[in-house]
């Protein structure tokens, strides 16, 4: 029986292949969150992590790592001028933003929450 923490980190890790791959035919997924190239290799970098934490690894890394890359996003992405950049480079709008702090608190959450 695979682990919470497993499970986890192999659901983001596909989500965010799906995101990756899907970021590559469109600048907005769902009309709201926008993507673009770059962004897409990254999403499809965490997301080959995460596959192989969930497959091969215990997950407890990735989603620790994976929790607070999203949480330092997200408060960069909340100060005015950082925000900004972030748009023009990696075309993170507020709805990331937003995005990135759940992701990130949920990740942390299982990370710290979750004892096997």
């Amino acid at each position: 029986m695979a682990s919470v923490q497993k499970t986890y980190a192999l659901v983001l890790g596909l989500v965010l292949a799906l995101v990756g791959v899907w970021g590559f035919f469109t600048n907005s997924i769902l009309g709201i969150l926008g993507v673009n190239p770059l962004q897409s290799v990254l999403h499809l970098i965490a997301a080959a992590f995460g596959i192989y934490a969930g497959t091969k690894g215990d997950g407890t890394t990735y989603n620790q790592v994976l929790g607070w890359i999203a949480v330092v996003l997200a408060v960069l992405g909340f100060i005015p001028g950082v925000n900004d950049l972030l748009l023009q480079l990696l075309n993170i709008n507020t709805a990331i933003t937003v995005l990135h702090l759940a992701i990130g608190v949920v990740s942390l959450g299982v990370y710290y929450g979750v004892k096997e």
